[in-house]
């Protein structure tokens, strides 16, 4: 084992151990929370070595970085079947390229881009490029400043509804990041308010994708089925070309 795929394989047990520890605590199964790999800035070798640790789903932030990354992935390991996500701001003019190879956009935050995403993935199917619809999770702005991204919690229920009812997509939940500065716990209590008023009016989006490296504990507490991880498994992050 190389010294990189060493470190990889004890960051991966110390973060399983955390997730393991958060479930005991909230009375949860571990096998309820997904664990999403946020690969942004690192290469794709690091992904193939946490490919054959068993993970196969990654995160990525920068369209234009992950499709060199998608591709090499598939080239290092060609037998692996990765499920790639953009967790990042997304503009409309990539919506295109996106649905050639997300699996899921976490970051869905205003009607034009649920309308620019329904064309893509209308568009990819009919193309050959994507089997089916393209899951999104609409993202909230926990504390309504949108210069992170997201929606204002108020807005969160209409553009829900506008998700679902978009043709070439499936809503699949909803994700936020806790506001800077603020009470995890807080932030992802009043998250969770808002996701099962959702969950009411949409059974089918059942997936809360809350917590990072820094406050995953927080995130389970409130019922997160996906944290999204990137520091405290891959390290600081590391300035590649895209």
């Amino acid at each position: 084992m190389s010294d990189r795929a060493g470190e990889l394989a004890a960051a991966l047990a110390a973060v399983r151990e955390r997730i393991a520890a958060a479930c005991a605590a909230a009375g949860r199964d571990p096998t309820d929370v997904r664990l999403l790999t946020i690969t942004k800035t690192f290469p794709a070798t690091d992904v193939a070595l946490l490919a054959d640790l068993g993970l196969s789903g990654f995160g990525e932030a920068r369209d234009q970085e992950a499709i060199p990354k998608v591709a090499e992935l598939a080239t290092l390991r060609p037998g692996s079947e990765p499920r790639w996500e953009m967790v990042g701001r997304l503009q409309r003019n990539k919506a295109r390229s996106v649905a050639r190879w997300a699996h899921a956009v976490q970051s869905v935050d205003s009607p034009r881009l649920v309308e620019a995403l329904g064309r893509a993935a209308l568009a990819a199917v009919d193309a050959g490029e994507r089997s089916g619809p393209l899951r999104v999770l609409v993202q909230a702005s926990i504390d309504g400043d949108t210069g992170r991204g997201g929606c204002p919690l108020a807005g969160l229920d209409a553009l829900a509804d506008r998700i679902a009812n978009a043709d070439g997509l499936q809503l699949a939940g909803v994700m936020a990041v806790a506001p800077l500065g603020a009470d995890p716990d807080e932030a992802f209590a009043t998250l969770t308010e808002s996701a099962q008023r959702i969950r009411r009016d949409h059974p089918t989006a059942t997936e809360l994708s809350a917590g990072m490296s820094g406050d995953l504990e927080a995130g389970i507490r409130y019922g997160s089925t996906c944290v999204r991880v990137g520091t405290a498994l891959l390290g600081k992050r590391r300035l590649i070309s895209p």
